[in-house]
This record gives structure tokens, C-alpha cells and sequence, in this order.
């Protein structure tokens, strides 16, 4: 693993950085790795190559807090069908 130092970081960029963290419960550290993995390894379209199926919803729900989703009864199986 290799070590970054970023000189000269306006300061709205930085407190944007602290309140993206803050929000996701990680540090500013983990949140700077997070966005420069996504901008670099992203095809521009959101998607981050290696990125699980799993992972790719998740990171598109978890800003919103989640999503309920209402089930519908379910209702005894049906009878297979007959070949005869």
C-alpha cells in the first residue's frame, strides 16, 4: 500500500470530505480512499470495476437510509403441471 500526502486542500473541500464521513461513520481517511477508488476505478458511468452486484446496490440505497419494501401474501403453491 502506498501513502498520499494532498498539499494546498481548499477548505470546503476538506469539511465536504469530514461531513461525507461523518455521515458514513468512517473516518476522513477512509472516506478520501473511498472517493479516490470510485473516481479512478469507475468506467464513468457509477459503476466500480471489481464492485459485487451487492455492493453496487448498497452504495446506491444507503444515502437514502434504505428502502421498505412491502411483500405480498403468499398464497399456497400451485399444483404442477400435468404431462400426460
Amino acid at each position: 500500500m502506498g501513502t498520499l500526502t494532498i498539499r494546498n486542500l481548499d477548505d470546503s473541500v476538506k469539511q465536504k470530505l469530514r461531513e461525507r464521513a461523518a455521515v458514513r461513520g468512517v473516518s476522513m481517511e477512509e472516506e478520501a480512499r473511498s472517493v479516490l477508488a470510485k473516481s479512478v476505478l469507475s468506467d464513468g458511468s457509477g459503476y466500480v470495476h471489481g464492485e459485487s452486484l451487492y455492493a453496487a446496490i448498497r452504495r446506491l440505497v444507503e444515502p437514502h437510509g434504505g428502502f421498505d419494501i412491502e411483500l405480498p401474501e403468499r398464497g399456497p403453491a400451485r399444483e404442477p403441471p400435468k404431462f400426460d
